[in-house]
């Protein structure tokens, strides 16, 4: 009976064990199944033409809290990213289900590897599987279809917006010239009194002033001085212009001395008094100047009129003019024309003159000296930088970059030994020798897809060119070189003595050679510029900050 006892205790005790190592188990699997994860990966395809894509699908199974971090960039060399197709996320309970696609493509016939790609969850590496992707070439038919040479490049038609603006340049400053002929030489001006009296002819200006000088104040506040000043001036000047006899210069006994000289030759014909009364007139006008006399006001009023007959008896005293008189004075009145005219022109190029001289000051003063000196001479770094620039894309692998102008295809040959380990080289460059400035672009692809890029004798090679063209005491750094979108390269630079291509006349200058690659290709961009040189530095500036390349062979 005890034996029966203990027997079922030891059966009981058997059976509880096992239940409890069922429910821990049961436990430890639930528990698994909730921090398990799974990343898988699959084609849509594995053999494509060259230029068709492949889906490359990524899924990712874990718990709803994790950190998930795909692959980005090029990472799927070397094959290349198009695109990322599309994310998908589907969610149960407490998990996550993640699909990530991306299209794939490849411009080169041959079998390639899509390698393994990493999945960081939650801190943790995974990868997936990789994948051989063969492309086949396109075939040909070249029994129907004909086959053309290739065409040759063709002549692109340069934009017109520069020759727009020469235009309106030119527009302009014509513009200016005329309204300057215009305004000092073609238009009419509103004549003051002053200029008006000036036209009038010696005669008639004289008996005009004369009669001006009548109805002035001078006697009625006792201004004798300036009275007789005026009234002798008057008739001074029309013996000097009418009569012509220096007058002006002359005492009051040198010119009735010069009168009676006229009278006695026949050339004026006054008689004894007119020539007496003139001369009393003169006399007291020299009393009244020089003396302080003052005459009685009728007397004053009396001395105008006598000049008022003086003048009058001095035009009829006057000779006929001959005909050789009028040519004489045809000529004189050419030559005063010639010489108003002479004095127009001088006039419009002096204020045409002036406006450029001012304009330039302030530009000057606003911009300083060389920006203003370098726009009026030309500069030619300075017409690169304020050019047209262009962006395009050189090469396979693909450079992209911004340039000043297009960079053109050059002619390589390649050596038998370099056909050795490279497949193709496509060089693209642009030089303007005056200002020492040059910029080429390579992208190589190597004849095996597993040969890494050799950067230092990449750079010691064109070091070497830049010494055959008569390059002296060069200097190197090195640094990193980050794109835009954050691909990394190495940038070489420094400085040294270069020759210009024009005049073999060494000048400071500055270079700069940045190269990025991976297994089975390299990309190079090179600078060479002078130093010292702002605008060419702005370019540089301009070009490097614009470098964006896709590494993928």
């Amino acid at each position: 009976m005890e034996n029966n006892r203990i027997k079922m205790t030891s059966f009981f005790k058997d059976i509880a064990f096992k239940i409890s190592l069922v429910l821990l188990l049961l436990q430890y699997g639930l528990g698994f199944s909730q921090t398990a994860i799974s990343v898988t990966s699959e084609v849509d395809t594995t053999s494509i033409k060259i230029g068709e894509q492949i889906r490359f699908k990524i899924q990712v199974e874990a718990d709803s809290t994790a950190q998930i971090v795909f692959p980005e960039g090029q990472t799927f060399s070397p094959l290349e990213m198009v695109e990322v197709i599309m994310t998908d996320t589907v969610r149960k309970l407490d998990r996550i289900t993640l699909q990530k696609i991306y299209a794939l493509t490849q411009f080169d016939s041959g079998s390639y590897t899509l390698p393994r790609q990493q999945v960081v969850i939650n801190g943790q590496n995974f990868f997936t599987d990789s994948v051989k992707i063969a492309v086949a070439t396109i075939p040909v038919d070249t029994l129907s279809q004909k086959m053309y040479d290739i065409k040759p490049f063709l002549e692109v038609e340069k934009s017109n917006i520069d020759l727009w603006k020469n235009a309106l340049w030119i527009f302009l400053s014509f513009a200016v010239i005329g309204m300057l002929v215009y305004w000092f030489l073609i238009r009419k001006k509103n004549l003051s009194e002053e200029e008006k009296v000036a036209l009038l002819p010696p005669y008639d200006r004289a008996l005009l002033e004369l009669k001006r000088l009548e109805n002035s104040k001078y006697i009625i506040q006792d201004e004798y001085k300036q009275y007789y000043s005026e009234l002798t001036d008057i008739v001074r000047s029309y013996l000097e212009e009418d009569v012509h006899v220096s007058a002006l210069e002359s005492t009051t006994d040198q010119l009735i001395e010069k009168l009676e000289l006229l009278k006695d030759a026949g050339e004026l014909k006054l008689d004894d008094e007119t020539i007496d009364q003139f001369k009393k007139v003169l006399q007291t006008a020299d009393l009244v100047k020089f003396a302080k006399s003052k005459p009685e006001t009728s007397v004053a009023e009396q001395d105008r009129k006598a000049i008022e007959q003086i003048v009058i008896k001095t035009k009829e005293a006057l000779p006929e003019p001959d005909e050789e008189d009028l040519l004489l004075d045809e000529e004189y009145q050419e030559v005063l024309s010639r010489k108003k005219q002479k004095k127009k022109w001088t006039m419009a190029a002096a204020v045409s003159i002036g406006i450029l001289f001012l304009t330039t000051i302030v530009s000057i003063g606003y911009y300083g000296w060389k920006p203003v000196k370098d726009t009026l001479l030309g500069h030619p770094t300075k017409i690169l930088l304020e050019g047209d620039w262009l962006n395009s894309t050189y090469g396979y692998p693909p450079v992209n970059l911004e340039t000043p102008s297009v960079l053109l295809r050059q002619d390589i040959k390649l050596t038998p030994e370099v056909k050795a380990t490279v497949k193709e080289a496509q060089v693209f460059t642009f030089s303007d020798p005056d200002a020492l400035f040059y910029i080429g672009v390579s992208s190589t692809t190597f004849s095996s897809q597993e040969t890494e890029p050799d950067f230092q004798n990449s750079v010691e090679q064109v070091l070497k060119s830049f010494e055959a063209k008569g390059a002296k005491n060069i200097t190197t750094k090195q640094e990193e070189f980050k794109t835009i979108s954050g691909t990394l390269g190495l940038k070489i630079y420094g400085s040294g003595k270069f020759t210009l291509p024009q005049s073999n006349e060494e000048v400071n200058g500055k270079y700069a050679i940045i190269i990025f690659g991976g297994k089975g290709f390299q990309q190079q961009i090179i600078i060479n510029w002078m130093e010292d040189d702002g605008y060419a530095e702005n370019i540089v500036n301009r070009i490097t900050n614009s470098i964006e390349v896709k590494t993928g062979a």
